[in-house]
């Protein structure tokens, strides 16, 4: 049985208080479930340019708690924390502490970390995928041996806890909806194995955004996504929520001309764009049949689109809001 649809908003900046506060308000108001962030750390110059990424001018902790103190009944999230960037302890800390404040409206997502010239500018050791990953994994179960009602006892390459117990504890149990982000076959076996939430993204090999990952988020690709979820969690996958950014979103009676340059920017056909995982092309009624569609094919529910789309889009999330 398909899992009923969910819409997040993530935006990265806002110019005063009053603005974030709007953005989160606004977003609730219209009937989405979550409002995210990144979380990313330089601001302009030579090393984001060389990145494409967007600047994210606002610190993701403190701007998660401040949205949750504006708003009600949305989820706030980040998706997803870089855990190179945190000291485990603190970040979980802060987490749990936002769960509670927020009485368990946290959604708390974690990464393995990808942007390499962010690494380099802040003079952060980028180790290997395989070393971040594991360190992932022990982040995620330290997280969870956080929340519990016992003392913590690791040891292990990355984490060393003992003698204390975790608190606050978090109002969500056993612990707040753990995603894990990625779109890397070590990565996505993790999700399916350790998260509620599993977030399916660019496999970001390159450490910059690109046509390579766009190339790597195809839709006989995302099969092979959902393939390595499906490994992962086993028998447990049935229980996981899926969720995709649809980063290239036009809510428009007229798609074909933007369809048809961002397949020529990105060395794809039309057809094949207008299927791509991550974009979304047409009215509310042509983009509700694909999401449709898409959900039979392959199980994703979730949809988070970007700040500047929230308004186009919200007629979206009103149409397929409980279906």
């Amino acid at each position: 049985m398909s899992k009923p649809f969910r819409f997040g908003v993530q935006s990265f900046h806002a110019e005063s208080g009053k603005a974030w506060a709007d953005q989160a308000q606004r977003a609730e108001a219209l009937g989405y479930s979550a409002f995210h962030l990144a979380d990313h750390i330089i601001g302009p110059g030579p090393a984001l340019e060389r990145t494409n990424h967007p600047v994210q001018s606002l610190a993701a902790v403190p701007a998660m708690a401040y949205a949750a103190a504006v708003t009600t009944d949305i989820k706030i999230g980040c998706r997803v924390f870089c855990i190179d960037y945190h000291l485990p302890v603190v970040l979980i800390k802060e987490a749990m502490t936002i769960d509670l404040l927020s009485n368990g409206r946290l959604e708390l997502g974690l990464g393995a970390g990808w942007l390499a010239d962010e690494y380099q500018a802040i003079g952060l050791t980028m180790d290997s995928p395989g070393r971040r990953i594991d360190r992932l994994e022990r982040v995620v179960q330290a997280a969870k041996a956080y929340s519990q009602n016992s003392l913590v006892d690791i040891h292990n390459e990355d984490i060393a806890w003992q003698e204390f117990e975790g608190l606050p504890k978090p109002v969500s149990q056993p612990h707040p909806p753990i995603m894990i982000g990625g779109g890397s076959p070590r990565v996505l076996r993790l999700a399916g194995r350790e998260a509620n939430i599993v977030s399916l993204n660019f496999n970001n090999r390159k450490g910059v955004i690109g046509p390579d990952g766009i190339s790597t988020s195809t839709a006989s690709e995302t099969l092979r996504k959902i393939q390595w979820v499906k490994e992962g969690a086993g028998e447990r996958f049935d229980q996981l929520e899926l969720e995709i950014g649809a980063y290239f979103t036009f809510v428009t009676d007229n798609a074909q001309p933007i369809v048809e340059g961002f397949a020529q920017n990105f060395g794809s056909t039309p057809e094949e764009m207008r299927k791509h995982p991550h974009a979304l092309f047409g009215s509310v009624t042509e983009i509700c049949d694909e999401l449709e569609a898409r959900r039979e094919q392959y199980g994703i529910s979730y949809i988070t689109v970007g700040e500047t789309n929230m308004e186009s889009f919200a007629p979206v999330v009103a149409a397929l809001q409980g279906r």
